[in-house]
C-alpha cells in the first residue's frame, strides 16, 4: 500500500458498521505507527522493508502501543475539534480503543501481505506468505477505495437517519 491512506478505506467501512464501538482515529493512528518501520528503511536504505512490524506478532505489539498512545491522542484530537459537547469530557472506552487498534494492525498486515512479496505475516512460524497475490494489486486498491466510499455513505446515511428521528 502506498502508506496509510489506502488502508483507511476498510477502516471507514468498519466505522460505518460499528459506529461508536470503533474509533477511526485510533485505527488511523495504528496505520501510521505500522508504517514507521518501512519509512525508516526507505529513508536509510537499510533493513527489511516490511520487517517485524508486518508480522502478526509485530501487529500485536503495534496494536498495544497504538492503543496506549492513541487513546489519549484521539481524545485530545476530538476535544480540539469540539466534536463532543463543549461541557463534556471526551473519553473513548478502552475496549473500543483496543478493538480499533487490533483491527487496524491486523488488517494492515493482511492487506500488505496480499501485495508485498517481502511480508512474512506468520514469522517466526513460517516465512511463507500465503496471502501474496490472493487478488491483484489494482483489485486490492479498488476494494479499499470502494469500501471507504461505501462506508462513508453508510455512516452519513445512518447519522442522517438518526438525526431525522
Amino acid at each position: 500500500m502506498p502508506f496509510t491512506p489506502i488502508h483507511m478505506g476498510p477502516g471507514i467501512f468498519i466505522k460505518a458498521i460499528l459506529q461508536g464501538s470503533f474509533s477511526l482515529m485510533v485505527f488511523g493512528w495504528t496505520q501510521i505507527v505500522m508504517d514507521i518501520q518501512p519509512l525508516i528503511v526507505m529513508i536509510t536504505g537499510e533493513g527489511h522493508l516490511h520487517g517485524f512490524t508486518h508480522t502478526y506478532i509485530g501487529a500485536i505489539l503495534i496494536a498495544l502501543f497504538s492503543a496506549l498512545t492513541g487513546k489519549y491522542l484521539s481524545e485530545l484530537g476530538l476535544k480540539i475539534l469540539t466534536i463532543s459537547n463543549e461541557n463534556s469530557v471526551v473519553s473513548i472506552k478502552w475496549w473500543v480503543v483496543l478493538l480499533s487498534a487490533f483491527i487496524g494492525s491486523f488488517s494492515h498486515v493482511l492487506l500488505d501481505s496480499i501485495m508485498h512479496a517481502d511480508v512474512e505475516p506468520f514469522f517466526p512460524l513460517t516465512i511463507d506468505n500465503q496471502f501474496l497475490d490472493l487478488i491483484s494489486v489494482p483489485m486490492l486498491h479498488k476494494a479499499c477505495l470502494y469500501s471507504g466510499l461505501i462506508g462513508a455513505a453508510i455512516y452519513y446515511g445512518v447519522n442522517w437517519r438518526l438525526k431525522a428521528n
